[in-house]
């Protein structure tokens, strides 16, 4: 399958049994309703909407093995890879294309959070996942913040890596975003730009943006396709319409904020609620929104015309 790295890659969700075990089931019948989509231009499992924290190792390939049954043969399947080490990202991203996934999405290791890098380490980290996985990646840029995301020199190294195909631009600067995206578009045209900004992310497209890999196109594909097609147009009246069709479920879900596990956890009740998602249990250390969230969430899947289940039962 030629990969077009371009365009709409929903970030999606995971379904869990009240035990905590993975729902897979549920997990089929969600994956098929996002692969009717057919512009989709592929899937990615295992990022933070999919709560890749919480998953065994194990388990991560399962979903991704489950992904690439139910969807594979009509589009790509990226798996998210999360590791401290280059060694155990490297081990990730080979159970990753054992079982059929396309490229990775590779996170940068969560103790340079605390503790930072060099220069050197984060480049070098990126080359060895390459060297010892060879699969395609794709990088997910962290908000500038953070004392995990990549400077502008680091990914113009990063692109110079024959595995890199995209940049998850999630900088949350957005001075920074189109300044960032001419930059690397001349050094590297071949690898796509997709921005991550859920939250504001008509203004990204605009911006600097080849497409998106958000968790918001796992809920609401239609609306996400609707306006990079607008955009892409340049139909600003038109992505303005879709905008505001998105502007209630997005504040509903992010409440003004970035994505973050509360906010994962919202979409995942949202999509529980409407009957895309089978259910909207989550793994510990997070435990079930309370019922006056659930019932705020609901009118306002209401308001913006959401078919939403009138008894969908208690959260466990």
């Amino acid at each position: 399958m030629a990969i077009n790295w371009t365009g709409i890659f929903p970030a999606t969700l995971c379904p869990f049994h009240p035990d905590f075990s993975i729902d897979e089931e549920g997990l089929v019948s969600y994956l098929s309703w996002l692969a009717t989509h057919k512009r989709l231009s592929g899937l990615v499992t295992n990022g933070h909407t999919g709560e890749i924290m919480s998953l065994r190792p194990r388990e991560r390939a399962d979903v991704t093995r489950i992904a690439v049954k139910t969807v594979g043969a009509q589009m790509p399947v990226v798996s998210g890879v999360s590791a401290d080490g280059s060694l155990e990202a490297v081990d990730h991203a080979l159970e990753a294309k054992s079982v059929g996934a396309a490229g990775i999405l590779l996170m940068p290791p969560h103790h340079w959070l605390r503790f930072g890098r060099s220069s050197q380490t984060a480049v070098g980290f990126v080359e060895d996942v390459a060297e010892g996985a060879d699969i395609s990646i794709v990088i997910h840029q962290y908000p500038s913040w953070t004392k995990a995301g990549y400077t502008l020199n680091e990914m113009l190294e990063m692109v110079k890596i024959p595995q890199v195909v995209s940049i998850k631009l999630g900088t949350r600067d957005m001075a920074r975003q189109y300044h960032d995206y001419r930059a690397l578009k001349r050094a590297a045209p071949h690898v796509s730009i997709l921005t991550c900004h859920d939250e504001f992310l008509m203004a990204s497209l605009i911006e600097g943006a080849d497409g998106a890999l958000v968790g918001f196109a796992g809920y609401t594909p239609s609306l996400i396709l609707e306006m990079f097609d607008k955009v892409q147009q340049k139909d600003l009246e038109g992505a303005y319409e879709v905008r505001r069709s998105l502007e209630v479920l997005a504040q509903a879900i992010y409440q003004f904020g970035e994505p973050s596990s509360e906010a994962h956890q919202r979409m995942k009740v949202a999509a529980w609620l409407t009957g895309k998602l089978s259910s909207p249990v989550v793994r510990p250390p997070l435990r079930p929104l309370p019922e006056a969230a659930i019932s705020s969430l609901r009118a306002r899947l209401d308001e913006v015309g959401e078919k939403v289940r009138k008894q969908a039962g208690a959260i466990v």
